[in-house]
């Protein structure tokens, strides 16, 4: 299906790792325009001088200027919401900053996504928010209810929200492989706990799922794909064979194992085949999928360390190898 052609779509977070790689995979349909927002000046310099494309326009904008989102939307077909705070430390330090961006740039997004006659917005979310101990966790936790309920706020218009949640992306800014690939060097690689497990996804199969997510949406859903799991201390082996481990203690606002459907969550979640679709908890809402879907097992939950699918050390390498 392509729903792209002919559409304006606007990329919030657009010159991190995930907006570039969705930028580079959507010019690849027959799309009217492409919008980069972001706050930094460089990045977007530095992307302009990457993506020669006549289709693409950039904006420098912050999700906290209303104001700002109101001209940006103007026109625009599809929105997708990758802005945030993400670093966990970063907003525990600095918790007001990541409520202003994360969730009062949230509820800005849908404002001005209803006035301004977006037909689709599809937010980013992670596994974080699932049953959240970290300031960040919290955050998008508020803003995916936010992002669900606005199906609601938009009373007769004609705006659709839904939610993509997916977990650790392999290799992007800021994550722990470039980190690991660091320490390489140094002969040690420091890991928090040797019981450790997280979800993993690749660049483009994140992108992927949130290109698909538009294709599928109905407004309401928040979509969870159905990923691997890995050890970090397979990770660190596929990294560094050589190097040896330190373990250090579990970080403030860090979790053991991750989670993205808790068994409350699963009452009101079908299994898709390739993923899950939480439905929301409104009157309103009568599932597209009922038909397709099938109902979970009472008490299941999708939790990192009891995934039926892990990647072996070998597949992480190559994985890492092929970034």
């Amino acid at each position: 299906m392509n729903n792209f052609k002919d559409k304006t779509i606007l990329v919030t977070g657009g010159t991190g790792s995930f907006g570039k790689k969705f930028i580079k995979n959507i010019l690849k349909y027959d799309v009217k325009k492409v919008i980069v927002f972001s706050r930094d000046e460089l990045k977007q310099y530095e992307m302009k001088q990457e993506f020669k494309d006549k289709r693409m326009r950039f904006f420098i904008g912050d999700v906290r200027d209303k104001d700002r989102l109101y001209r940006a939307f103007d026109g625009v077909n599809y929105v997708v919401h990758a802005a945030a705070m993400k670093h966990v430390d970063a907003c525990e330090y600095n918790p007001f900053e990541a409520i202003k961006t994360n969730i009062n740039g949230a509820q800005y997004i849908i404002e001005a996504a209803i006035d301004r006659g977006v037909q689709k917005v599809v937010a980013l979310s992670t596994d974080k928010a699932c049953s959240p101990i970290n300031l960040y966790g919290a955050t998008k936790l508020a803003s995916d209810k936010l992002f669900i309920a606005a199906n609601s706020y938009a009373g007769d218009k004609n705006t659709a929200f839904s939610v993509v949640r997916y977990g650790n992306v392999v290799g992007s800014r800021g994550s722990v492989v470039p980190f690991f690939k660091k320490m390489k060097d140094t002969g040690t690689i420091p890991i928090t706990d040797e019981r450790m497990t997280r979800f993993w996804i690749t660049l483009d199969q994140g992108v992927q799922f949130v290109i698909d997510s538009f294709n599928r949406m109905h407004g309401g859903e928040l979509f969870v794909p159905k990923i691997p799991s890995m050890k970090v201390t397979d990770l660190a082996e596929a990294i560094a064979p050589n190097c040896q481990i330190e373990f250090v203690g579990i970080r403030p606002g860090e979790k053991l194992h991750e989670a993205m459907i808790t068994t409350d969550d699963a009452r009101r979640t079908i299994d898709m085949g390739d993923y899950y679709i939480i439905q929301p908890e409104f009157p309103w809402w009568k599932s597209e999928f009922a038909h397709d879907g099938k109902d979970l097992k009472d008490g299941f939950s999708y939790e990192s360390n009891t995934n039926g699918d892990w990647l072996t050390v070998q597949q992480l390498r190559e994985l890492i190898d092929n970034l």
